[in-house]
């Protein structure tokens, strides 16, 4: 069995070329274009991705220390507030105790003077009850 090289096996080898060229443009061709245009927009897709999560971590970040810096200030403006509060109710303790020491000195002068007006009358009415018991004791009209 020896291999013949005759004119079939170059109708063959023109034939498979031929039909080569033809699944080449009718198939193989759009197929391989269909593969790189899939395989773009997979890319583009996974781009896309990439670059919407690492947005989402700087927002997340951003987030963060806009809520630490709000946290801050609130405990400052709290703070604030708590010391002005204190402030102003000592102040309003002070003037209230001094309203009151001054109501209490008043109210002692108003006795001691209620009192030695008193003491003055005693002896005028010290007289005035003995003169009367004398009276009565002696049966004196009244």
């Amino acid at each position: 069995m020896f291999l013949k090289i005759d004119g079939t096996l170059w109708i063959q080898l023109v034939n498979f070329a031929i039909f080569f060229a033809i699944l080449n443009a009718v198939f193989l061709r759009p197929v391989g274009e269909a593969i790189r245009k899939r395989r773009a927009y997979i890319d583009a897709v996974h781009a896309d991705y990439e670059s919407a999560g690492a947005a989402a971590k700087a927002a997340r970040t951003e987030a963060e220390r806009k809520r630490g810096a709000a946290r801050r200030q609130g405990d400052e403006t709290i703070a604030k507030a708590r010391a002005e509060g204190e402030t102003a109710a000592a102040t309003i303790v002070g003037e209230r105790t001094t309203e009151a020491q001054s109501i209490i000195e008043l109210a002692r002068a108003t006795v001691a003077t209620e009192a030695a007006a008193a003491s003055a009358k005693t002896p005028a009415l010290a007289e005035a009850l003995a003169t009367s018991l004398v009276d009565c004791a002696l049966g004196a009209p009244r």
